[in-house]
């Protein structure tokens, strides 16, 4: 078996705890109180996600998400 991987996309909330999107897989979403909760959480919403649409007869997507670090002109962003 061949196993696909996907870049996920951790937001840290001001609120705490984190939201986790899988770029490649519109919809996909999930989120945790901790770093270790939200991965947990997004590998199972990818699970379920992938066999939704393996049930539905839908092809698998690619990952075509690269993600990189910009660096900004400023030594510390602020806000307006």
């Amino acid at each position: 078996m061949v196993r696909k991987y996907y870049k996920a996309m951790f937001e840290h909330q001001e609120e705490g705890g984190y939201t986790v999107t899988i770029p490649s897989l519109p919809g996909c979403i999930s989120e945790g109180d901790t770093y270790d909760e939200a991965l947990t959480h997004i590998k199972e919403a990818m699970e379920l996600y992938l066999e939704s649409l393996k049930a539905d007869g839908l092809p698998i997507p690619e990952e075509n998400h690269l993600i990189v670090e910009i660096e900004t002109p400023y030594e510390q962003a602020t806000s307006a």
